[in-house]
């Protein structure tokens, strides 16, 4: 009886608030569940649950919808994080139509689907939003990539890159293959920038090369420290040609996935916790020792699995030349996938064409969009020691020991 007084519109709003927070609730469990083999030193599961954000309103078009957001917590530092599909971080209830219309439309939501679309998700503020008004959003949006992309770079300075190809659901005219091409760096600050957005084959040495060689002539003269990405991209063949002093440094989440896909599935698990046992290692020496016993123990039944560890040997373990506090962050590509959680995996194909300007502009308004919320690397005082030439074994400065617990929990 307590309800009657919220009126028929109170009540649908609470019973869309507990249907989102339980299909939420949903998806924290599967990926829980996917990490559960994952284990620290000590015993204890490392991805736990860790609480809830703060409560944020959905815009729906019943209205607004309060709902809480799970965490996770990683006490591996490995970088797993915990983002909602139905709430993803970068949809909130202060949204503006630049953050949201980019998204949408990589999506594969085309023009005359896109006022009903923002209605749902803006109410009120979607009024006027009419195709040829979109139009417009877009053609500003390529202008102000197209002012970016001719920035000067001289003086910049980059620790670190992520790199990674995106394919999203929307395809350009001229060709349906292309994707973003990304680099995210890492200024002296230690804050996250990004660097390039471009398009291209994704496997295409050509491609990178050309992104390279384009960031040199607008200034960009020193390479950047290390470079982290996976092994399946023709970058790499670029880097050697453009700046060959850069160190590599492959995903360990793609190599991981690409290893587990040559197995049984009744393995899979089992050799997860062995490839955990390589990366989570304290020191390049018991990292090569455990990357020695994965491949004698797999060797003999799995010698595509084996293959794919060891031709990447050297790239998988180079973040033990840097300081390790930033080891979570330069294992993995966790900083460009992060911001393209729900888009890239998307696969199927949509029939929305644009031009190559108006593709290169919504990629690039998203991804400006989420570099307001990226947040800085850990010690990031450590990224001028090593600017100043310091080097870093094991993570730290060779004059510097720590107790075993320290360089176990780093």
């Amino acid at each position: 009886m307590g309800e009657l007084g919220l009126g028929i519109e109170g009540i649908l709003r609470r019973a869309a608030r507990s249907l989102i927070e339980q299909a939420i609730e949903a998806e924290v469990a599967v990926l829980l569940e996917e990490f559960a083999t994952v284990r620290m030193v000590d015993g204890r599961q490392a991805v736990v649950r860790n609480g809830h954000l703060p409560e944020r309103e959905i815009m729906t078009a019943l209205g607004p919808v309060p709902v809480k957001v799970p965490k996770v917590r990683d006490r591996s530092g490995s970088g797993i994080k915990f983002n909602s599909v139905l709430a993803p971080p970068y949809v909130r209830k202060s949204r503006t139509v630049a953050a949201t219309v980019p998204w949408l439309y990589l999506h594969g939501v085309s023009s005359g689907h896109m006022q009903e679309a923002l209605s749902i998700l803006l109410g009120d503020e979607a009024k006027g939003l009419s195709p040829a008004v979109l139009g417009r959003l877009k053609a500003e949006w390529a202008q102000e990539y197209a002012h970016w992309q001719h920035r000067s770079l001289q003086g910049k300075r980059y620790a670190y890159w992520w790199v990674d190809g995106i394919y999203t659901n929307l395809r350009a005219e001229e060709d349906p293959r292309i994707c973003l091409l990304v680099i995210i760096g890492v200024t002296a600050e230690g804050k996250k920038e990004l660097v390039s957005v471009s398009d291209g084959l994704r496997e295409s040495k050509a491609s990178w090369l050309e992104i390279l060689r384009d960031l040199q002539a607008r200034g960009l003269e020193t390479a950047p420290l290390l470079a982290i990405g996976d092994g399946a991209m023709g970058f790499w063949a670029a880097l050697d040609e453009a700046y060959p002093e850069t160190g590599q440094q492959r995903c360990w989440v793609h190599k991981t996935a690409n290893i587990l896909n040559e197995l049984p599935k009744a393995q899979q698990s089992k050799a997860k916790a062995a490839l955990q046992e390589i990366w989570m290692a304290a020191n390049r020496q018991a990292a090569e020792k455990a990357l020695d016993v994965f491949v004698r123990n797999y060797q003999a039944k799995y010698p595509k699995a084996v293959a794919k560890l060891e031709k990447d040997r050297a790239e998988l373990l180079a973040f033990y030349d840097f300081p390790a506090e930033h080891w979570r962050h330069i294992r993995t590509t966790n900083a460009i996938e992060s911001t393209f959680a729900t888009v890239r995996h998307r696969t199927t194909r949509t029939k929305n064409c644009v031009s190559r300007s108006s593709f290169l502009g919504l990629g690039f308004k998203m991804l400006q969009q989420a570099e307001k919320r990226w947040i800085g690397i850990y010690a990031p005082e450590k990224v001028l020691q090593l600017f100043a030439g310091v080097k870093f074994i094991d993570g730290i400065p060779p004059n510097l020991t720590l107790p075993d617990d320290q360089q176990t929990a780093a």
